[in-house]
Parts: C-alpha cells; sequence; structure tokens
C-alpha cells in the first residue's frame, strides 16, 4: 500500500484539501503533518494571536482526522528536517503540499524538493490551495503580474474556478509514526483578550452563519463601523480553514450585490499574492518607489507609539487602534483610516505600521498586510499615491453617531455624536473631564508636511 506525507502549512482543513485528496487517491496511507518551525519564529512571524489561533486550528484537524480513523503529526523544528525524517519513519514515496507565495515559502518548497529527491522521494505542490485562482495564472500581455486591481479583477472573475472537493470519508496513518503534543491555546501568553476562536469547524460555521444573514447587506454596509457587517472570515483564510475555491463558490450560489461585492474582496487577497509571487521583495521594499524621507528620530518613534497606543487624539483612528488591540483584528475601514494616518498624516514609514499589525493581526500575512500597507502609504498599487483619508470626515461618514469610537474609546463613552469626533472643539470643562489627549498635530500641518515631503522627494 502506498504511503504519502501531506505536509500542511497554511490549510488546516480537510473540506476542499486538494494535497489531501491526491495522497489519497487509490486509497493509500497518509501522512497529515504540522511542522512547528523555529525559523518561523526566528523571522517575527510568531505572533501571540496567531500561536493562539493556530493552537485551535490544529486540534480541530486533529479532531477532524481522528473522526475519519486519522491523526495529525506534530513535529517540532526545521521543517525540511522532519519533513524527510516522517517521510523515511512512514516509508513514503511521495510528499504533498499547497504552493504558497512569500520568499520563506519558496525557499522551504526549494529545499524541501532538493532534500526529497536526494531521498528518491517526490515533491508535489498543488496550487489553488490558499487562493482561488493561482498567482500566474491570469497575466497582462506585457508583463509577469497585475499591477492594477480592477483589471486583474475582470480577467480572474473570467477565470473558471475548479470544483470544491469534500473532506474524505477516511484517513489511514501509519501506527509508527510518531507525534509531539498538540499547542494548547491557555499555553500562549499575551494574547488578545477578544481574539476569536479557529479551526475549520469554527470557520465553517461562521461561513454557514454570514451567507444565510449577513451577506446580502454587505455591499450597503460593508463600510459601517459600528454595525461590524464584514464577514469576519479573514483569519479563517489566512490560516486555510476555510478554502477560497469553496467561499467563491458559495458567496455566487448566495448571489446578489452584496455576494458579488464580497467576491470582490475575495479576489483583492488573490492580487495581493500575486504581486508578491513576482515580486517578493515587495514584503520589504518600496513596490513604487517615492524616494520617501520617511521621519525619524525620537520625535517620530514617539508619534508612533502613540499611535500604536490609540492616542493620537484623532477618536476614530484610536479606536480601530484599540480595537486591534482588544480582538486582534480590526475592520478593514478602521486599517485603511489607521495606515493612512501614519504614513501620511505622521509621515512615518509604512513598515512601522505593518510591523506592529503583524505582531497582532490574527490574519496577518506578508502578502496583504504588507502590500495593504504599501498601497495606503501610496508606494505600492494605488494609482492614486497622494490620497490622504481625513479621520474627522472619515468618521462623520463612516461611524456617524459615534458608536463605534463610543465603543472603544472609553474616554469619550458619554460624549454625544455631534461632537465624538472632534473632541477638541467641545467646551474646555468638558473637554478637560474626558482625560482624552489633545491631537497629536493638526490635520492641516501632517497634510503640508506629506505634501511638501512628496514633492520634494
Amino acid at each position: 500500500m502506498q504511503t504519502s506525507v501531506v505536509l500542511f502549512t497554511c490549510d488546516l482543513r480537510l473540506s476542499d484539501h486538494p494535497p489531501l485528496r491526491a495522497a489519497l487517491h487509490g486509497g493509500g496511507r497518509v501522512v497529515p503533518l504540522f511542522v512547528r518551525d523555529p525559523a518561523v519564529d526566528a523571522a517575527g512571524f510568531a505572533a501571540p494571536n496567531r500561536l493562539a489561533f493556530l493552537s485551535d486550528c490544529l486540534r480541530d484537524l486533529d479532531a477532524r482526522l481522528r473522526e475519519r480513523g486519522g491523526r495529525l503529526v506534530l513535529r517540532e523544528g526545521d521543517t525540511v528536517t522532519e519533513v524527510c525524517r516522517v517521510a523515511a519513519e512512514a516509508d513514503a514515496d511521495e510528499v504533498h503540499m499547497a504552493g504558497d507565495v512569500s520568499a520563506f515559502a519558496h525557499m522551504r518548497e526549494r529545499r524541501l524538493r532538493r532534500a526529497l529527491e536526494a531521498d528518491g522521494r517526490r515533491l508535489y505542490v498543488h496550487d489553488t490551495v490558499c487562493t482561488a485562482v493561482a498567482p500566474g495564472a491570469v497575466t497582462p500581455a506585457s508583463s509577469d503580474h497585475f499591477a492594477v486591481f480592477t483589471p486583474y479583477y475582470r480577467r480572474w472573475s473570467a477565470q473558471g474556478l475548479r470544483d470544491a472537493l469534500d473532506a474524505p470519508g477516511a484517513v489511514v496513518v501509519p501506527e509508527q509514526v510518531g507525534s509531539a503534543p498538540l499547542p494548547k491555546r491557555g499555553d500562549v501568553n499575551g494574547v488578545s483578550p477578544g481574539l476569536c476562536a479557529g479551526g475549520e469547524t469554527e470557520g465553517r460555521r461562521r461561513l454557514t452563519a454570514w451567507l444565510r444573514s449577513g451577506v446580502a447587506a454587505y455591499e450597503e454596509c460593508h463600510d459601517d463601523l459600528a454595525g461590524d457587517a464584514t464577514s469576519r472570515l479573514s483569519p479563517h483564510l489566512h490560516f486555510g480553514t476555510l478554502s477560497p475555491v469553496e467561499v467563491v463558490h458559495r458567496a455566487r450560489r448566495a448571489g446578489g450585490a452584496g455576494a458579488e461585492a464580497f467576491v470582490r474582496q475575495v479576489a483583492w487577497r488573490d492580487f495581493n499574492r500575486q504581486v508578491l509571487a513576482a515580486r517578493p521583495d515587495a514584503a520589504a521594499r518600496d513596490y513604487r518607489t517615492h524616494r520617501d524621507r520617511w521621519r525619524g528620530g525620537r520625535d517620530a518613534e514617539a508619534d508612533a507609539q502613540t499611535w500604536r497606543e490609540g492616542r493620537t487624539g484623532y477618536p476614530i483612528v484610536d479606536a480601530a487602534m484599540r480595537q486591534l488591540r482588544h480582538e486582534g483584528w480590526m475592520h478593514n475601514r478602521g486599517r485603511l483610516l489607521a495606515a493612512s494616518f501614519l504614513t501620511k498624516t505622521l509621515y512615518v514609514d509604512w513598515r512601522v505600521g505593518a510591523r506592529h499589525f503583524l505582531d497582532l493581526l490574527v490574519d496577518g500575512d506578508m502578502a496583504n498586510n504588507q502590500l495593504n500597507w504599501q498601497w495606503m502609504a501610496g508606494t505600492g498599487t494605488d494609482t492614486r499615491p497622494n490620497r490622504v483619508l481625513n479621520p474627522v470626515t472619515q468618521g462623520k461618514r463612516y461611524d456617524p453617531d459615534g458608536a463605534y469610537v463610543r465603543r472603544w474609546v472609553e474616554e469619550l463613552a458619554d460624549v454625544k455624536a455631534a461632537g465624538v469626533h472632534e473632541p477638541w472643539k467641545l467646551p474646555a470643562p468638558e473637554r478637560g473631564s474626558t482625560g482624552y489627549p489633545e491631537p497629536v498635530v493638526s490635520l492641516a500641518e501632517g497634510l503640508d508636511r506629506f505634501k511638501r515631503a512628496r514633492a520634494t522627494a
């Protein structure tokens, strides 16, 4: 009986899992393997919120495998070393895994392929596991990737998706392959108190509930900060407890303008991944440089720290930053506002903000996080690189009653809607009693500084 290893990475599910289905073809045995690699910690990506969510995902994956007669094998160490070791223990001929786009993933794949071939084994890498459309599947005539979203989306929408695959009914795992103990969420320190639960079971429950009662209003309400009308599925897409292929299929079956707008957001995720696949250095370097001389020194760091703490004096920005710290997640409109404020109003390097988001976001990954930050900083794929989001105007538009601000900025909980987005205009006694800080910089001063910097860059 043939034995294969399935290396799980960013695809922690059983439903619609092409590597697992390929490994099980013909009724062979499978070692479902996850490797806890210290290189991930060393690179700074092992943030507490993601480790806690990962623990949920691994325990749920193990439980779902046990329902089918299998189990998850967990190893700790260098991924290439551990995969080769497990393949030898199981006498496996093949290793199957999902393709990914980061520089780290590409390096891991190259090392693993060489090591396995040296042992007489083969590596199979499967596309459309972590994306709906594979990076590089649609390209313009003159380039290896699309640099503008709209033409990409037209081609992406016309691309036929493969059918979603059912979860396997049975999984047979060789008994001789041992496993390290599964991690527990409670063993992770520094987790945001409001962090959501992970795992495929929870992800599928959320998706079903969203398609039943949330997606119809998505186009109209997705920017409503207080209404919280987004899907909150991004952590599950990041960890692969949900398949983007299945998500798109099910949303399209639901139909309507809301579903179309939601699918467009899934396409944005694929868009960023095809950019990073073609330009791996965009994770750390400007995709389109303006030769910015970002502010540095103690004043800039003090402003950045004020931003991190949610004490800039601009309520909508501070509310978003405090939501991030409490939940390990932030509303998409809040992400745009927070990024615009740091890079355009404070004129602090986008990498400073991207690092802070990666430290806290449960859905933080290199493609979406880094390229969305570059988009807002004007160094990425945005065709209007100098756009600046006014936090007062945006707050009044997307949180008109101030409910989102009052939810997260407790100092302003008793301030009426008319003053909640401009507390510096409140009468002096009322303003002083809130304990809320004055603006770190005036919007006019920040805008003027940014325009002068970009004009001379």
